[in-house]
């Protein structure tokens, strides 16, 4: 059944965007599963792709001929979200090594300021010590008592860290400094974690060296957050577009919604903004009846099995989806 969904016309016109988040540079795929996978397990994936001979496109040029009709078979286009840094340490050499082009939506704040994402940062240091007894957390501004040893405990103490960075206008070096004053707290060594890289984006440097190399630089707004107001959201756009334009000498129409989540309006203002489409975390193949502004991906993650990965590549897994849409809801914003 695979094979005769593959080889279909029914295939040949439609495209699979593959999205990925992290690949671990240690654990982070245990902590964050639906985010992170292995480098092995990307790598298996890479190969899994040639044996079953797809025709891997530049986004742009996969965009351009599924709307004229001229898709060769089997296509697909592979995306990556945030442009993190174990993306480039990882990723990057093993899709040059099977010569497979990519598309890195960036958020670009993190890429002048190099410093570790802050929620997810102290998310992750409250996750390696979660078998600790509650944590005294008043000299940070929460209450007496934390305790760490479940996921909602944990998110109460990040959701409280984060009230107070709004509260008090917190700049990035604030709020590292927070996070930092949170891993003493927990006996957690930040100086190690900050040289590791872990929960850093590419900096400019880097971002350049893909660009410069084949990769495709495209937006995924400055701050990775999608205000409700145009104004606001616009200007995300605009300030990541810059950037971007700085760091690559290229400019950036292809979009990608923080998180998956997406509003209708949002589609009239990307257009006012010139942007060409914009991808969600919804699950399906892409089809020229599509919205452009409503891509749908495959989000790969560390628990999709080799046969549920083959069968979203042939077709068959589309057809058979029972949940196509992410959830509408910020689960933890970023910044």
């Amino acid at each position: 059944m695979f094979e005769r969904v593959l080889n279909s016309r029914w295939r040949w016109d439609r495209l699979l965007i593959l999205c990925y988040h992290g690949i671990a540079l240690e654990d982070e795929h245990r902590w964050r599963p639906a985010l992170y996978i292995e480098p092995e397990l990307l790598r298996k994936r890479l190969e899994v792709l040639r044996e079953m001979r797809c025709s891997v496109l530049p986004l742009s040029e996969a965009l351009s001929r599924l709307r004229s009709r001229d898709l060769p078979p089997r296509s697909v286009a592979i995306t990556f979200d945030d442009g993190t840094y174990d993306f480039y340490k990882h990723a990057y050499p093993l899709l040059k090594l099977h010569g497979f082009p990519v598309t890195v939506y960036q958020t670009t704040y993190y890429t002048d300021h190099e410093l570790p994402v802050f929620n997810l940062t102290c998310s992750y240091m409250l996750w390696k010590r979660r078998a600790e007894s509650p944590i005294d957390a008043r000299d940070l501004g929460l209450s007496e008592s934390m305790a760490l040893r479940t996921e909602v405990d944990r998110h109460r103490i990040v959701r409280g860290l984060l009230d107070i960075g709004e509260e008090m206008k917190m700049n990035g070096e604030q709020k590292n400094d927070l996070a930092r004053r949170l891993a003493a707290i927990l006996g957690f060594d930040f100086g190690e974690f900050t040289t590791k890289r872990i929960l850093q984006l590419m900096n400019a440097r880097e971002v350049a060296e893909v660009a410069a190399n084949g990769g495709d630089v495209q937006l995924h707004t400055h701050r990775h957050r999608t205000p409700n107001d145009e104004v606001s959201f616009r200007r995300e756009i605009t300030d990541n577009r810059e950037r971007i334009r700085a760091l690559t000498g290229r400019d950036a129409n292809h979009f990608c919604y923080p998180a998956g989540i997406y509003r209708r309006e949002f589609a009239e203002w990307l257009e006012k903004e010139s942007v060409d489409s914009a991808a969600t975390c919804d699950a399906a193949l892409v089809s020229r009846r599509d919205n452009p502004y409503l891509l749908p991906r495959l989000v790969d993650t560390t628990g999709r099995s080799r046969l549920e990965f083959e069968s979203w590549i042939c077709g068959v897994g589309h057809l058979l989806a029972f949940r196509r849409a992410a959830p509408q809801q910020y689960r933890l914003p970023r910044d």
